[in-house]
């Protein structure tokens, strides 16, 4: 649990009862204006309704500048920021033709696959010439390769399962999968803090959905035995498939999961075990396979594993991997196969490439230096950080940290004046966290410099 201090949360509370009184006044202007104005709906409701976009027009789109900025380089340690500006209080921003040199603070480059490789990147630009850009297909139609195939055997080599299969979008891994996994009289029992794509996967499925308190183990098995005793709503019958969903770090915390307590409570209470590795495969763990590796879980305790390729493989895409049984289903009814279009060919072998590289197999030990690289650069940032008095989520070995800002109005003054000083930083506020919980996340790369580092930290300090 994060405690936030008094002085925080009372001004954080009066920030947004400010902007919402001032946003709500200038709104009741506005409708006394459109009222003495025609309207040209010509007999439609409007598609859009004030109330609904209030938190975008009043909030969200007064610091937009803070959020989507366009880049001019590849995500390395430092990459090109393109420059934008406003002529009407940031509704809209116009790109100019400048571009500003930044520390690079914020991409989920963790190993630096993402820039370009003596290794990887020749064998991707190969591939390109030989099977083009894209499939144009799904998987079940003319979308499956030959480098496929090799992906989802590497892949699942290298997590340790008998089988995988790939998706070409990591968010659409949980959100289609979960509800080919688990229906009605099924229940999901989810860590509160888990991903969106985990939320609507699990809404999606129509089975029931409880949480339980980030990362509490006691408070799982609480909740398995009285879900276990009472069974299903009304009927209390018992549940037909019991599923428990957690993350191995979690992408707003940076906390790594307790995952050997959560597996001997699946074990004890016979619920199957789904792990949601999307930031930790690759970053963490002594081979870099991820938590299972890290914290000396069997991968044959873990009933499915799920991943992307997005993050410290320099790619995109999602995998599930476990039992030969389950994979094979899901060929046959997991419509992110049946009806996505297939991972490109050439970010396919973006993923086979680096996976060797973190394995040794190019002939080089450049795998190993990568991953003791982003070790001890998380680890020493985030230790200044704390020694400085910066208030840091998030557990040792992880990439990931936020620092906390807690006051909305700390949102774009501490992204802009980071910009000022050339470090680009990712800056998250309600509704991506709880509105008290408004947050700067750090991600750490391989690919940073010690001085890269002592840099960013004398910018954190000056801000």
């Amino acid at each position: 649990m994060i405690t936030i201090p008094y002085l925080s949360s009372l001004s954080t509370y009066f920030s947004y009862l400010l902007l919402i009184f001032f946003g709500y006044l200038r709104d009741a202007f506005t409708i006394i204006i459109d009222w003495t104005r025609p309207n040209n709906f010509q007999g439609y409701a409007p598609i859009c309704y004030r109330s609904e976009d209030f938190y975008i027009r009043r909030l969200y789109l007064r610091i937009q500048d803070c959020f989507g900025r366009p880049i001019a380089s590849a995500p390395d340690a430092w990459f090109d920021v393109v420059e934008r500006y406003s002529n009407d209080n940031n509704r809209t921003m116009n790109r100019t033709t400048t571009t500003k040199r930044c520390l690079n603070l914020g991409s989920y480059n963790y190993l630096g696959f993402a820039a370009s490789d003596e290794y990887c990147t020749p064998r991707v630009i190969e591939s390109l010439k030989r099977f083009s850009q894209s499939t144009c297909s799904t998987r079940v139609d003319g979308g499956t390769t030959t480098i496929h195939k090799e992906l989802e055997k590497c892949v699942a080599d290298f997590v340790g399962k008998p089988a995988a299969v790939v998706f070409g979008m990591g968010y659409v891994t949980n959100s289609a999968l979960l509800p080919v996994l688990i229906e009605e009289e099924g229940l999901i029992i989810s860590d509160s803090l888990n991903h969106k794509s985990i939320v609507n996967g699990a809404r999606g499925s129509g089975a029931t959905v409880i949480v339980f308190q980030h990362n509490t183990p006691s408070h799982l098995e609480k909740v398995l035995r009285e879900q276990i005793a009472d069974g299903q709503p009304r009927t209390h019958r018992p549940w037909k498939k019991i599923i428990v969903v957690v993350e191995g770090i979690y992408s707003m915390e940076g906390e790594i999961c307790k995952l050997p307590e959560i597996v001997a409570i699946c074990k004890k209470y016979k619920a199957y075990l789904y792990l949601d590795e999307a930031h930790s495969i690759g970053a963490v763990g002594k081979a870099g396979r991820g938590v299972c590796d890290l914290l000396g879980v069997d991968t044959a305790d873990v009933d499915v594993m799920m991943g992307t390729f997005s993050k410290s493989f320099g790619s995109s895409g999602g995998y599930i991997a476990g039992s030969k049984e389950l994979v094979q289903y899901l060929k046959y009814t997991c419509p992110a196969h049946l009806y996505g279009t297939s991972i490109s060919p050439p970010a396919a072998q973006q993923i086979i490439s680096s996976i060797k590289v973190i394995l040794g197999e190019d002939g080089t030990s450049r795998g190993a230096q990568k991953l003791e690289q982003v070790r001890e650069n998380s680890n020493f940032f985030r230790s200044e950080l704390q020694r400085l008095g910066f208030e840091v989520l998030g557990d040792q070995d992880s990439p990931v940290m936020p620092i906390m800002l807690y006051n909305p109005a700390k949102i774009p003054a501490f992204s802009r004046e980071c910009l000022k000083h050339n470090v680009a930083v990712v800056t998250v506020g309600f509704p991506a966290t709880s509105p008290l919980l408004s947050r700067a996340r750090i991600c750490i790369s391989a690919s940073h410099t010690r001085e890269d580092l002592l840099r960013a930290l004398d910018v954190c300090i000056a801000v």
